[in-house]
């Protein structure tokens, strides 16, 4: 989730407060998959969350920001334009369409138990006793990680992709396609939202505003990691998700034991103000995040 973040913020310059829908897109679209066409397990059904979630970024570029963009609209503007497109798809379309999306799922699922709004954890399956998103979860963050590297320095797409993110108007120059560049990165990273969101399915159950949740961990993610480095997105939000899950664990299991059982039940309830605690105290110190850092710089002065 994060990964796509900064793609879309490397290419607009502009934070992308739509990012979660693409999320959730990818969630109910792998999820469709896996209960429509009957398939063996949820996680063949993430390959339909990429492509949906592709789609729906690819789309919100070229009929919102890149005609705002060509008419000179201001970083604010822009930041605006990607709310709206946030309401209007997670609340305007549940609100116009409800009734029909709720009946077409009862009629194909019968008592299933699944529909638009509430969607439950998708079952997983085993590896040596543990839950197979505990192994193929890491497997496919490393995948990303070495996909992006090999896509940015070993292709020429990516030689493209990064010359246009520096300079765009350079790189018109130079004979490059900055808008095709601009729609396959939007594709991108709408799409490995998507996968992400095929993935959550299966860790969690989806509510009906599952995207306002995910937004604030999304973005304490990428800024945590550093808001302009892809990389620095996946260490981000590594470390969000890991901490909002053990620390709110831990505080859980402190609280019950040494307070009260209600107490600690209640901790749960503030899982979501992890992540923007740690968002404003890296802003506070570490402003550009922790790929931002000189840490050469901070050894050496350590070491004088």
């Amino acid at each position: 989730m994060c990964v796509g973040l900064t793609v879309t913020y490397l290419t607009t310059k502009v934070p992308n407060f739509a990012h979660a829908d693409f999320v959730t897109t990818g969630i109910y679209a792998s999820a469709s998959a896996y209960i429509l066409w009957g398939l063996n397990s949820p996680f063949l059904g993430t390959p339909v969350g990429f492509i949906f979630g592709g789609i729906t970024a690819v789309v919100m570029y070229l009929v919102v920001l890149r005609p705002l963009i060509r008419r000179g609209a201001s970083l604010v503007m822009l930041m605006v334009a990607t709310l709206a497109v946030d309401v209007i798809i997670s609340q305007g379309v549940d609100l116009l369409f409800v009734e029909k999306i709720q009946s077409f799922y009862g009629r194909i699922l019968g008592d299933k138990g699944y529909n638009f709004y509430t969607l439950y954890q998708l079952p997983d399956f085993t590896i040596y006793g543990e839950p197979a998103l505990l192994f193929i979860g890491p497997a496919v963050l490393a995948g990303v990680g070495l996909s992006m590297y090999l896509l940015l320095n070993k292709t020429k797409f990516g030689i493209a992709m990064r010359a246009a993110i520096e300079n765009a108007n350079l790189a018109k120059t130079l004979g490059i396609n900055v808008e095709r560049v601009y729609l396959v990165s939007w594709f991108i990273a709408g799409g490995l939202a998507g996968l992400a969101g095929g993935l959550f399915a299966i860790a969690y159950t989806t509510q009906q505003n599952e995207a306002s949740i995910l937004i604030v961990s999304i973005f304490a993610g990428s800024v945590f990691g550093g808001l302009g480095s892809i990389y620095g997105a996946i260490i981000g939000g590594a470390i969000i998700g890991l901490g909002q899950v053990y620390i709110t664990g831990s505080l859980v299991l402190f609280v019950s034991k040494y307070v009260s059982i209600s107490a600690g039940s209640q901790i749960n309830n503030f899982q979501g103000g992890i992540p923007l605690a740690i968002m404003i105290v890296t802003l506070l110190i570490l402003p550009r995040g922790l790929t931002g850092m000189n840490w050469g710089e901070l050894f050496r002065r350590n070491r004088s």
